[in-house]
């Protein structure tokens, strides 16, 4: 369950003393409270009940920034706004809520934790609350070419939401909803949620950052692109291992049935010869380590050669 916030931690206090007060207070409407917990909200990372992402240098930075923690996660909330958030929430300040105990918030850098996504996928929002309220989610999403580095302003943001849920169900703490995120975004993005309240006066701001995959196309020789990816590919476009198939004709490589035989003696010594395939794995075959067609063929025709004039000599020491 979310820690109890700063101010309903007081007002227990508070009752414990006076039964009085705690009477009244239980007699007053009950406030919403809440953050997204994934996509991790910045007040949510670098809370105490942040864990490793507390520690991160964007948080460390954040609190000192702040002047104090973020113990009060869930109580980042304006009264009154009634829909009109970019007319209330001034440009720079819009993860704090232009609420000074959460100006830390602000620090435009590109290292805050963050959540990964992908393009046109499903997200899967988490938004912890600690008491069940009426309302509607309005999440934005950067638009593309938006810099991390710079402070956050409306005109980083569309005019209109990617998605809108209205009155989700609080289960087991949380408020658990889907939608469908726009599939033209790469790199480090913001996640802009409103959760306007219908049944409280007040209205709160998170920011999220996601990170999306890099573009999956990829350049050829001179920048140009390759065509799209992989499963685009032709299966006939594949190379092949040189060898995997046999060279036509007109490749200008005859086969060794093709070749010339000078005699029959040289053909036989050709069929008999091993045939040189040009794989990596089989390069020892074109280092020389054992004899060609050719060489066999011309071995065969010296012997004959020579046997001829043996032959020749012979005869003539005869007469």
């Amino acid at each position: 369950m979310p820690r109890t916030t700063a101010h309903r931690t007081a007002a227990l206090a508070a009752a414990a003393v006076s039964p009085l007060f705690l009477a009244l207070w239980a007699a007053t409407p009950a406030q919403a409270h809440g953050a997204p917990t994934d996509p991790v909200s910045r007040v949510y990372a670098c809370s105490p009940d942040g864990g490793a992402a507390a520690r991160t240098a964007a948080c460390r930075a954040a609190v000192e920034a702040n002047g104090s923690s973020f113990a009060a996660w869930d109580n980042l909330r304006v009264a009154n706004v009634n829909g009109r958030d970019r007319q209330t929430i001034p440009d720079g300040r819009l993860c704090s809520g232009g609420l000074s105990a959460y100006r830390g918030l602000d620090l435009a850098r590109a290292d805050w934790p963050s959540t990964r996504v992908s393009p046109g996928g499903t997200l899967r929002m988490t938004y912890a609350s600690t008491i069940a309220h009426s309302g509607t989610f309005k999440m934005y999403l950067t638009k593309p070419g938006y810099d991390p580095s710079k402070p956050l302003t409306w005109s980083d943001l569309p005019q209109r939401p990617f998605a809108e849920v209205k009155d989700p169900k609080l289960t087991d703490g949380a408020y658990r909803f889907t939608a469908k995120l726009p599939a033209d975004r790469t790199g480090r993005q913001m996640l802009y949620t409103i959760w306007q309240n219908s049944s409280t006066p007040d209205t709160y701001y998170s920011c999220s950052d996601v990170v999306f995959p890099a573009s999956a196309a990829r350049s050829g020789p001179g920048g140009r692109p390759t065509g799209g990816t992989a499963s685009r590919t032709p299966v006939a476009a594949t190379p092949k291992a040189p060898g995997s198939a046999t060279p036509s004709p007109a490749s200008g490589s005859p086969s060794a049935s093709a070749s010339p035989s000078p005699s029959p003696a040289s053909a036989r010594a050709a069929a008999a010869a091993p045939r040189s395939t040009p794989v990596a794995s089989e390069t020892s075959s074109a280092s020389g380590s054992g004899p060609s067609a050719p060489v066999l063929a011309g071995g065969a025709a010296a012997v004959l050669a020579l046997t001829g004039g043996t032959a020749l000599a012979v005869r003539l020491r005869r007469r």
